[in-house]
């Protein structure tokens, strides 16, 4: 499968990589110029034990490759992942500048049908806000183009994110009511991480967003 991550910081890093190392072929892109050039040379800017060879061997195989460009990104995949930051802000709130963002660069270009997933840690009623984005720049440019957006939360701790990726006790899945299309794609990425145990948990997208602050605020 053709993967693009958006934001190539820790989540999308160690989820392009992880992604790559299992056969997808991935781009992850990021418009940190530096950080990118850094990343083609094989210099890993996040120390993660075990990242490093996951990377290496995925560039090595010609399955992950690094983009400073939008156009590339969306060109390449029919899936998505957005995983930029959501620093805080002053007052405590997540600051979605970059989410949002990105949703409206991947809107002014998509071209085909695409699944857009949301990595980043986000409070309740982003995914909405990113589906409007969306939505609104593929009505500007009158596209009938269907974008599927899913909230898909990363549950990695510091430390041992690659293996909380490859090894994870629950996958969790936002998705529209009756949308199985892309529930089939979510099994379809996750099968390799996925064999001996179903750990894909299906919900409405509000509910995976919640259980990510949940957990977080369990582990605080």
């Amino acid at each position: 499968m053709k993967i693009s991550v958006i934001g190539s910081g820790y989540v999308g890093l160690v989820t392009g990589a992880c992604l790559s190392d299992v056969g997808n072929h991935v781009l992850c892109m990021d418009l940190d110029h530096s950080k990118i050039e850094r990343l083609r040379r094989g210099e890993i800017p996040i120390h993660e034990p075990g990242l490093d060879a996951v990377v290496l061997r995925s560039i090595g195989g010609g399955r992950l490759e690094f983009s400073t460009a939008y156009d590339e990104a969306v060109a390449h995949a029919d899936v998505i992942f957005i995983a930029v930051g959501t620093p805080s802000d002053e007052d405590g709130s997540a600051d979605l500048s970059h989410v949002l963002d990105a949703a409206r660069q991947l809107g002014q270009r998509l071209q085909r049908d695409t699944l857009v997933i949301v990595k980043s840690t986000v409070p309740v009623g982003t995914n909405q806000r990113v589906r409007e984005v969306l939505q609104a720049e593929l009505d500007r440019r009158r596209a009938l183009h269907r974008v599927a957006v899913a909230s898909n939360p990363e549950f990695l701790k510091e430390g041992f994110a690659v293996e909380d990726f490859m090894r994870p006790d629950r996958i969790v899945v936002g998705v529209a009511a009756h949308d199985n299309a892309t529930r089939d794609t979510f099994r379809n990425i996750y099968a390799p991480f996925n064999r001996n145990h179903d750990r894909i948990q299906f919900m409405d997208v509000r509910a995976a967003e919640f259980t990510k602050y949940a957990a977080n605020c369990m582990l605080a």
